[in-house]
């Protein structure tokens, strides 16, 4: 349905901007997820979180506009909002781990109807680890996965992982550039939808059963 990778990414990264509220704080994940700064209103009181110890990170920058001493977990260059700070990663994980990060966005290779999560590695290729993730999905009260619907034209929505786990039943929220996907004890629940798909097709690209409400809205995004 898309083509331009770099739509795909803005709207999901979007929409996930979509369900952080002021005054939350909010770990941003390697990779995709680190694209929903750049979606806050100016006037939202969102603290960003960084594992590699800041909290007050702001958008990603170009090179030739960044500071270089100031780069997210990824390694990418962010912006530091006048109120934010650093501190070591002894304290970055004790928010972790102590349940103070009220929002975790992460990206995944693999997520189930369980709300299973499979997001640090692939067997047999060579990974530099499993990073935060695994704090981060045990510890946030909130988890939401932030992905591309399909890789490589096979669905990443399962009824069981395949991949080694990240955490068990940890999510709550599915984002992709195709639907929003609730994950509740009864299953998954599709909330919204893109405006250029339709139920049909997303149920033919996850292989995990949707289920489908009355209620289905469009994704404002």
């Amino acid at each position: 349905m898309f083509s331009d990778k770099f739509l795909i990414k803005d709207i999901i990264a979007k929409r996930v901007a979509q369900e952080l509220k002021p005054g939350q704080l909010v770990n941003l994940g390697i990779g995709l997820p680190t694209l929903v700064a750049n979606y806050i209103p100016q006037d939202m009181n969102i603290s960003f979180q960084s594992e590699n110890g800041m909290v007050g990170m702001g958008k990603l920058v170009s090179s030739g506009e960044n500071d270089p001493d100031i780069i997210n977990a990824g390694g990418q260059h962010v912006t530091l909002l006048p109120q934010g700070s650093f501190f070591d990663s002894s304290m970055s994980f004790a928010m972790i781990r102590g349940g103070h990060v009220d929002v975790a966005v992460l990206g995944a290779l693999e997520v189930d109807e369980k709300g299973n999560l499979a997001n640090w590695i692939i067997p047999n290729k060579l990974v530099p680890g499993m990073g935060g993730a695994m704090d981060l999905a045990v510890g946030a009260k909130k988890v939401i996965v932030a992905m591309q619907h399909t890789g490589k034209g096979k669905p990443k929505i399962l009824k069981r992982c395949t991949l080694p786990l990240t955490a068990r039943a940890q999510v709550n929220l599915i984002v992709t550039e195709l639907c929003v996907i609730e994950v509740t004890s009864d299953g998954l629940v599709l909330k919204e939808i893109h405006k250029y798909t339709n139920v049909k097709e997303i149920q033919s690209l996850t292989d995990a059963n949707l289920i489908i409400p009355d209620n289905i809205r469009i994704m404002n995004v």
